[in-house]
């Protein structure tokens, strides 16, 4: 049995910078920035405070069977509470940035009207101490939260669903707007798609496949009506979105298989990018152009809006995918389990030459490259600044008799895929690295299972204890030019 099938975590090769965090500092471009991210419903807890309304995922993981642990986020690691402390803890770091999202439950419970004013308190607390802090705060409006009195009409399947998310951008540009220095409208709209509408592993939990791609073009609708929302209220930091990219391989060199990996990278990257961009979605292949239909019958006014021009472009960065002819063997995705993809006449085979995470993910930075050099191709003359907003992996972190955590995996991670951050790629002009996550934290359908953090949470007493490989890159920042 292979180690990805037995969910083995494979030893990840030692980084040449695992003891030389000074020496690594050297090779950090000049301006280059370094951040952690996070995400407010698997942080703040505080479900039922502040007048916040329910979210999704509040119903999502009420459900039986859904969180592989039978956890909830109702408290998650407390940052509500504990924002003052999580910022001293960036400060200690020495970080550049801190990429956040904005509750829209908390804000606007309703997911239409006025603002929740303790929910608008809040975030003004948190970006006025960071501020303090010497932190610029990058905020994201939508990562995954949403009120669910609109999923309740149909979330993002509903075309009214991006004009309902242009009022809450324009009521987050006008409390925030003066302060945020770099705003992501959308987190990640191929995995809400994938795993949200289609596969049914994370809220709310549909299983409607090639119907789900609708979802996919009114978060891109949202998207652009939020850049106009936040443009017309004058903020004064810049505005981008972001999506998780994998570079696709087929698994043989054959025709059937070059042609089912050429549909996988349509549905997990083109539709996405290309629209945002080049502003048109990509050539579908003829044998399976019916299954793109939504896309193929979309509004052309939509685009013009979906492509108005960013300030930046967000790349977040974990894995390579190889495609494989045949229904999957079992129900295992990256990201949890599902029995919808039995449908499916290929699936994602295993990388076995590459080590793994505690997710089974590979651990592969050479991909990092790969994935800049195919937005360098693809989009050659479109592409804005690029930031890599999200970046991390999951270890089995062990705590030693003394209480410290010696994740030398995480560090040797941090250091390959920072390395080839810095290397960069031409006609890439790479400014930035987010690290996920700054604290363990409530990793959605995996729960608690699931350690990204470069600080240790204890569930029992919330207290922080901070990593080695939080220690290394405190290192690294403080001996860079």
């Amino acid at each position: 049995m292979s180690d990805s099938t037995r969910g083995i975590t494979r030893q990840h090769a030692p980084s040449e910078w695992l003891h030389d965090p000074e020496g690594f500092a050297e090779t950090m471009p000049r301006g280059f920035e370094i951040g952690v991210s996070t995400a407010a419903f698997q942080i703040e807890g505080a479900v039922r405070e502040d007048g916040r309304g329910p979210s999704t995922w509040d119903d999502f993981m009420g459900q039986p069977g859904r969180i592989a642990d039978g956890s909830n986020a109702s408290i998650a690691t407390d940052h509500y509470h504990r924002y003052r402390e999580d910022v001293g803890l960036m400060k200690e770091l020495g970080i550049d940035s801190y990429r956040f999202s904005l509750g829209w439950p908390r804000i606007q419970p309703g997911g239409s009207g006025g603002p929740n004013r303790a929910g608008i308190q809040f975030y003004d607390r948190l970006i006025d101490e960071l501020l303090a802090a010497g932190i610029k705060p990058m905020a994201t409006l939508f990562h995954w939260d949403m009120p669910e009195p609109l999923q309740h009409k149909g979330g993002w399947m509903l075309r009214d669903t991006a004009s309902r998310f242009a009022d809450f951008a324009l009521l987050a540009g006008e409390a925030f707007g003066d302060r945020v220095d770099k705003w992501v409208t959308i987190n990640e709209p191929t995995t809400v798609t994938l795993n949200g509408y289609a596969l049914g592993i994370h809220a709310p939990g549909a299983t409607l496949m090639f119907d789900s791609l609708i979802s996919a073009h009114h978060q891109l609708l949202g998207h652009g009506l939020a850049v106009q929302a936040l443009r017309s209220v004058g903020v004064t930091g810049g505005i981008g979105i972001t999506n998780v990219h994998s570079p696709v391989h087929p698994a043989k060199d054959n025709m059937k298989t070059r042609a089912y990996a050429e549909v996988f990278d349509i549905i997990h990257n083109r539709i996405f990018a290309d629209p945002v961009l080049l502003g048109q979605y990509p050539k579908f292949p003829f044998l399976s152009r019916k299954l793109f239909k939504p896309l193929i019958e979309v509004d052309p006014a939509d685009l013009k809006i979906i492509s108005q021009p960013l300030d930046f472009y967000g790349l977040n960065y974990y894995m390579p995918s190889r495609i494989r002819v045949g229904a999957p063997s079992d129900d295992m995705t990256p990201d949890g389990i599902t029995v919808a993809i039995r449908s499916l006449p290929f699936h994602l085979a295993p990388l076995l030459e590459f080590p793994k995470t505690a997710f089974g993910w590979p651990i592969a930075a050479e991909f990092l490259t790969e994935t800049l050099r195919e937005y360098a191709t693809r989009y050659e003359g479109v592409l804005p600044p690029v930031y890599i907003t999200e970046g991390g992996a999951s270890f089995n972190d062990a705590v030693s008799p003394d209480g410290s955590i010696d994740d030398a995996d995480r560090v040797s991670y941090l250091a390959d895929h920072l390395a080839a951050a810095f290397e960069g790629v031409p006609g890439v002009d790479l400014r930035g690295y987010y690290i996920w996550t700054l604290l363990d934290n409530w990793e959605w359908a995996a729960g608690f299972e699931q350690r990204f953090g470069l600080i240790r949470v204890d569930a029992d007493t919330q207290d922080r204890t901070p990593k080695r490989s939080y220690h290394w890159l405190q290192k690294v920042l403080r001996a860079r030019t």
